[in-house]
């Protein structure tokens, strides 16, 4: 996996770029492809660039309880991100993660 990622440093601009594209969460039993569906704005915060959004897809066979995982990207690096599952979706299960 690439290096750990600042995730302070950042911002919606930084996934936006990536929407749609496949990221790698390392699950305790193995490592999961997790698509990144949809990048938005989450109102303001004291965090620099504001608060948003990211809306993941895991595999239909993926059933994972909110926890922090780590989560892959090529250009992004490694982040530790706390994901909330929110249930089924048209490209399988869904999981969000909040930045404020």
């Amino acid at each position: 996996m690439s290096s750990s990622a600042d995730l302070a440093r950042l911002n919606i601009d930084d996934f936006t770029a990536h929407e749609g594209r496949v990221f790698e969460m390392q699950a305790v039993d193995r490592a999961l492809p997790l698509k990144l569906i949809k990048v938005e704005p989450a109102g303001h915060s004291g965090r620099l660039g504001g608060a948003f959004s990211l809306v993941f897809a895991a595999p239909r066979d993926c059933s994972l309880p909110q926890a922090i995982y780590p989560v892959a990207h090529p250009s992004l690096g490694t982040m530790e991100i706390f994901l909330v599952p929110i249930g089924p979706m048209a490209d399988g299960n869904g999981y969000q993660a909040i930045f404020t």
